[in-house]
């Protein structure tokens, strides 16, 4: 699908005059100079502080609401001998929110142990079930990461049962509250935290720093100790990558290379990933996938046992097991997705009034229909909701696009829906059959007053304008500071008019195309993902308008300047 492109703004008369004054300072590329003022970055503290992240600039834990609390209740835990549980998801953020606590508070001398419902026994989120079994071990205290915000019932099953509960989530809360002992969210309506958009993890990470204080363990050794968790939590959750979340994902994916974390690296080389640099695109698309994986197919207490691991050898078996699954996850992600295209094509015969995707099926497995959601809203750019019955409830996984909150448009038909939760971009539900037409029709409905057609057209944000003959290394080494890239740091994209085909452009891969263009005597070889459909259009000779980022590609051995293409213009104006 061809998109929109949004080119920024030329700057300013006083912008440019800053651009000039900046690249002088910094001794920088001029687009350098440009693209730091586009951030709103141009003291020289807070360039220092983008370009140099450091833990010393993230915000005091105590400024959370109830921190104070929650922290004196775990001590008192660890002094009484009481059994603490962490209570977590099974996605990256909430395994990697278990692990760090539970490794954590460990090493204070905490009595810890640690929970993480099934998918397709417990369900999402705090469950009945899984609070009855933390009864029978004998849990005085629970912790919950990355959940827990909106379960109302289960926190007063779990103080009738006279265990106590500190949340930690940072999910969109409802109107009312849990009964928990604390509450620590940055999204809690009381909040005064300054940074609204952390993980799970990072606010896990802020409760274990909270306790470390409090008990004199917050030197450098134990603050550093797990950031690699919290960088890969964050940015698998694709949380915005500014702020504290740049910082911990920055520092955290420095600490990965270490290789410290023994079950990490056992998956890290599975992954083939132990001979390169890690940036956030390894862990969203190499990394998570396989700790996903292990939800999604089968059980994440193997993701935790995992990130846990003291045993080399019990690592690699953990990791074969993981790798095993998400294997097996791919084809049936593959599988699933033709059957919810073939869905698509014959249930919205007029796709330009379809403004809202809802299908279900019974054979779909619950573990994959939110990865699949999320490539069905790539291939038709609308929201889309996936759901799969058993016994006549379905659960539902929704993804959603720009300028769609999907979350807010959940709580429009919420009187349907047994049970929802999530945030704007992606959100899960249970529903029973009987309402999913009309959750379908209200929603097609709500989205429909929503959104413009312009808006269901993919937008691709274009930073500047560049020509060939300005890409060099120098200006890929300056482009590289600007990582960990993802949501709020996005890479830069630039665009290039009149650039002619040279040679014959070639699909790699599934659906990859590569091709090669020239001007002004210079060349630029650049990989399309997902663009092979433009191979029929594409002849040698011809000219085009590309949108593509930059990077260093190593192949055999060899270093050179590779564009990731994003879309091409062909004759017409941009």
């Amino acid at each position: 699908m061809q998109k929109s492109w949004k080119i920024a703004d030329p700057l300013g008369e006083e912008q440019l005059i800053l651009k000039d004054k900046l690249s002088e300072q910094l001794k920088c590329p001029g687009l350098i100079a440009e693209m730091l003022i586009r951030k709103g970055i141009t003291e020289s503290e807070e360039i220092r502080k983008f370009f140099y992240p450091s833990l010393d600039d993230v915000s005091d834990p105590f400024i959370f609401r109830d921190m104070e609390k929650a922290a004196e209740r775990i001590i008192q835990a660890i002094d009484r001998k009481e059994l603490i549980t962490i209570y977590g998801d099974y996605d990256v953020d909430g395994t990697t929110s278990t692990a760090l606590l539970y490794l954590g508070l460990k090493k204070t001398g905490a009595l810890i142990d640690f929970y993480i419902p099934h998918r397709m026994i417990d369900g999402y989120g705090l469950s009945l079930s899984g609070i009855d079994q933390l009864k029978e071990n004998g849990t005085k205290l629970i912790i919950s990461v990355d959940c827990g915000i909106n379960a109302i019932e289960e926190v007063d099953q779990i103080n009738s049962l006279g265990i106590e509960i500190i949340i930690t989530d940072h999910h969109n809360p409802k109107d009312v509250l849990p009964n928990a002992l604390a509450i620590i969210n940055p999204k809690h309506p009381l909040s005064e935290y300054p940074f609204k958009d952390l993980a799970g993890v990072g606010v896990a990470y802020k409760l274990l720093m909270a306790v470390y204080s409090k008990l004199k363990l917050d030197t450098r050794e134990f603050v550093d100790k797990y950031v690699d968790l919290v960088a890969l939590g964050t940015i698998a959750d694709i949380v915005s990558l500014t702020g504290e979340n740049r910082i911990f994902a920055s520092i955290g994916l420095e600490r990965l290379l270490k290789k410290q974390n023994i079950g990490l690296n056992a998956l890290i080389n599975l992954a083939g990933l132990s001979q390169k640099e890690l940036n956030s695109a390894d862990i969203v698309f190499g990394i998570a996938p396989r700790i996903n994986a292990a939800g999604r197919m089968g059980s994440a207490l193997r993701a935790v046992e995992l990130m846990v691991a003291t045993d080399e050898e019990k690592s690699r078996e953990l990791a074969e097991i993981i790798e095993h699954e998400n294997s097996l996850r791919q084809q049936i992600d593959q599988r699933t997705f033709q059957e919810a295209c073939d869905i698509i094509e014959k249930k919205y015969k007029n796709m330009q009034d379809t403004y809202c995707i809802v299908i279900s099926s019974d054979d779909w497995h619950p573990g994959v229909i939110g990865i699949v959601a999320s490539k069905l809203v790539e291939k038709y750019y609308r929201p889309a909701i996936m759901i799969t019955f058993k016994d006549g409830i379905g659960s539902g996984s929704g993804r959603s696009i720009s300028g769609f909150d999907l979350f807010e448009a959940l709580t429009h038909v919420e009187e349907y829906l047994e049970t929802f939760g999530g945030h704007k971009y992606a959100a899960g539900l249970s529903v029973l059959a009987e309402y999913v037409d009309v959750i379908e029709n209200r929603l097609n409905s709500y989205a429909r007053d929503l959104l413009k057609q312009e808006e269901l057209i993919p937008p691709l944000k274009v930073d500047a304008f560049l020509e060939l003959y300005d890409i060099n290394e120098h200006l890929l080494v300056w482009l590289n500071q600007f990582a960990p890239f993802g949501p709020g740091n996005m890479r830069p994209i630039f665009f290039t008019t009149n650039v002619m085909i040279i040679g014959f452009p070639y699909n790699v891969g599934k659906n990859h195309l590569k091709l090669k263009v020239m001007k002004d005597g210079c060349t630029l070889d650049l990989i399309g993902f997902n663009l092979g459909d433009y191979l029929p259009f594409l002849k040698k000779g011809a000219s085009i308008d590309i949108a593509y980022s930059l990077e260093f590609n190593t192949w055999q051995g060899r270093t050179t300047i590779q564009g990731k293409l994003k879309d091409i213009h062909f004759a017409e104006k941009i």
